[in-house]
């Protein structure tokens, strides 16, 4: 996909996602999501780890978890009405896409994307992981969360609300998406449940080179 292609997807997201900031910020997480970052953060604990970065923040549902936990949060997401809803909650967060995000090399303990890189292409996957990796120390545990299904490919859908243009969505396999994976470091927890749809959603947790 060329880079125009690329900004005019990216332009419809922000779109979307600026329009439903407070309704994304009303509704409650799911149970196996939430779940599964409790888990997680006691993974950060034993692990004596103290700092994460979270890619595609939106309105600080899950940085909320983080912060009170007590790691030193950081968040990035394209849109920046979902920024100034972490900001407005005591977060730090910034505007950044995840193929090109503002920090140094090994800057953070830890990681965290849910249902964010779903709007990255095929193309821009691996892209993606390895500018995540780069600002993730070595050794560090990313947890990824994702929709998929059994067919897998790239799709424009409507939403019903009206809350903006139609978003891109990139929903894969999951050998498709295992595969992408590991190619970025070691695969150490893979989990699928239903989520009500006919999708499922993906759950992983992969450990930086």
């Amino acid at each position: 996909m060329n880079d125009t292609a690329r900004a005019r997807r990216e332009t419809d997201l922000v779109a979307y996602y600026d329009n439903e900031v407070q309704n994304r910020a009303d509704r409650e997480l799911p149970a196996p999501r939430v779940e599964r970052r409790t888990a997680y953060l006691e993974q950060l604990k034993l692990e004596g780890l103290r700092s994460v970065l979270e890619i595609g923040c939106g309105p600080g549902r899950d940085a909320q978890a983080f912060a009170a936990a007590g790691f030193g949060y950081t968040g990035v997401d394209l849109a920046p009405e979902s920024v100034s809803a972490c900001r407005s909650l005591g977060l730090e967060a910034q505007v950044a896409s995840v193929l090109e995000l503002p920090f140094d090399s090994s800057s953070f303990d830890a990681g965290w994307t849910m249902s964010t890189l779903l709007h990255v292409a095929d193309e821009d996957l691996d892209a993606a992981l390895t500018e995540i990796v780069r600002v993730l120390r070595p050794g560090a545990p990313l947890a990824i969360g994702l929709w998929g299904d059994q067919d897998g490919g790239e799709r424009l859908w409507e939403d019903s609300s009206g809350f903006g243009p139609a978003r891109f969505f990139s929903i894969r396999t999951d050998d498709a998406l295992r595969t992408a994976l590991q190619r970025h470091g070691n695969l150490e927890q893979w989990e699928t449940w239903q989520d009500g749809t006919s999708m499922h959603y993906q759950w992983a947790i992969l450990r930086t080179p």
